[in-house]
Formats: structure tokens, sequence, C-alpha cells
């Protein structure tokens, strides 16, 4: 994810970061620009086709495509920031889990097998989303666990077993008590209920037919501007085309980007950092 200073319009106007649509259209906004060019340049030397009253037409589409791509922008935004929540409240979620765990057991090695469980249950779940091998950064992970994740699809799963067999433990052992074992139960819950969010984000893309009428409602309009445009701006019309592509185009863009916040693109979730995070807080409320 990319840090940076909103309030620093000079330096975010100039600035062309690899992240910005601008590199990745150009392409399209050359091709766009020489099939403007041509078209003006038939419209000037062999044949005008201006159209009666084809402005009015052209807005009212504009007005519709600017419609459709708000709502897209808006629907990116909101499963970027519902995948945003669900990372904090992991957060959340493991440091008050470690902190009643720190308050109701005693045992030093207890406490180090659960902190375990919980940060390796967020490196797992981080790179469970991103369809990566799972690695395990934090020590006192019992063997039977390592063999399971080696085999195991669903890796998140095969721990939160573990977490759980391991509090049930510390019940029967008596460790803990009732009430202490329906605290740490809900808690423990909480992971599944985070883990089944980001999946529901993960594995539901935006529908495909609205996806692919979008996109070629915004060729459609593009592609129609030269002859719109043309007869008044005549060659001016290049430099116009390439600029609404520009807008439109990056827009849709910047939303495939962000509907899907948990891989390593510049403007996905820092879930690293996320999880560097919760490994250091968890190792200091247990030291």
């Amino acid at each position: 994810m990319i840090t940076y200073n909103p309030k620093d319009w000079f330096t975010l106007i100039i600035q062309f970061h690899k992240s910005d649509t601008f590199r990745k259209l150009i392409p399209s906004m050359l091709a766009l620009g020489v099939f403007s060019g041509l078209v003006v340049t038939a419209d000037i030397y062999f044949y005008d086709w201006s159209f009666k009253n084809s402005s009015i037409v052209h807005s009212i589409l504009g007005f519709a495509l600017s419609m459709l791509l708000v709502f897209r922008t808006n629907t990116a935004y909101e499963r970027w920031w519902e995948g945003r929540k669900a990372w904090g409240d992991a957060v959340n979620n493991s440091r008050n889990f470690i902190l009643k765990i720190n308050a109701f057991v005693k045992n030093a090695t207890s406490k180090k097998e659960l902190a375990s469980l919980i940060i390796n249950y967020n490196y797992i779940l981080k790179n469970h989303l991103r369809a990566k091998e799972a690695t395990y950064v934090a020590p006192h992970l019992p063997k039977e666990l390592l063999d399971e994740l080696s085999t195991a699809s669903h890796k998140p799963n095969v721990v939160a077993k573990h977490l759980y067999a391991k509090i049930n433990s510390l019940f029967l052992n008596k460790e803990i008590g009732d009430t202490q074992l329906l605290l740490l139960n809900d808690e423990a819950r909480s992971f599944t209920n985070i883990c089944g969010i980001c999946e529901r984000i993960k594995n539901t893309p935006i529908p495909y037919s609205y996806n692919l009428f979008l996109k070629k409602i915004i060729f459609l309009y593009v592609f129609t501007i030269p002859f719109m445009f043309g007869p008044d701006f005549r060659y001016a019309t290049i430099a116009v085309s390439m600029a609404i592509l520009y807008v439109f185009a990056s827009i849709e863009l910047i939303a495939e980007e962000i509907e899907d916040p948990f891989g390593e693109d510049d403007n996905d979730l820092p879930l690293d950092d996320i999880c560097d995070r919760i490994e250091t807080n968890l190792n200091e409320i247990i030291k």
C-alpha cells in the first residue's frame, strides 16, 4: 500500500507513480488518438458527417456511463473498506484474545503456544487469501499441527481447530474456569468469522455481465467521440478524446484493482505490515 500526504496537491498532480493508470492506458490512448486523427481528416477533406442533434444523444450516453462508473467505483471501494475493517477486527481480536489469555492462564508455555497459534493464523490467512504457500513465523507450534498444515487445503481452519483444542485442554486441566472458557471461545470464533468475510470478498467478483457491459459502453462512447466532436473541434478532437478515455478508463482500472484488496498491488491492503504488527503486539503482551 502506498503511503502519501493527501494534502500535498502539487506533488500528487505532477507525480507519476508505477500504479498510475496513465502508463497502463498509453497504448489505448495512442490508438484512439490515431483513430481520431483519421476520422477528423476524413471529415475535413472527404466527407462531412456532422449529425443533427448528435451532441444530445452523446450527452445522454455520457450521463448514463457516468452513473455506471459511480456505482462501479462505490462497489469496489466498499469491498476494499470491508476488507480493511475485517483485518482491523483481526488486529483487535488478536490483542483481546491474548490479553485474556495473559490474565487467565498462569502457565507461560501455554501462553506462548496460544500466542503462536494466533500469530500464525493471521499470517496463514493472509497467504490463503493470496493463494500462496503458507509460511510460519512463530515458534511453539505442535508437530501434529505442522503435519496437518502440509497437506490441508484450507490451512486457516486447521489452525482454528488446534486453537479450540488448546482452549478446551486448558479447561479440562482446570487452568481456566467455565466463564473464562466461554469468553475465550467467543474470541476464537471471531477469527473464523473474519476468515469468512475475507473469503466472501475474495471469491465473489463483480458479476461478469456487468463488467462486460461497462467495458463495452466505455469503448463505444470514446470511439464515437471523433464523430461527435470532430466537425467542431477539428484536430483538437485528438486531445479531447484521449483525455476522456483517460478519465473513464482510469476509473474502471482503479475499481478493478481495489475490488480485490488482499493482493500485492500498490493500492491493496498492507497485510504484511498488519500481520507483523499483530506479531509484535502479541509478543509484547506475553513477555
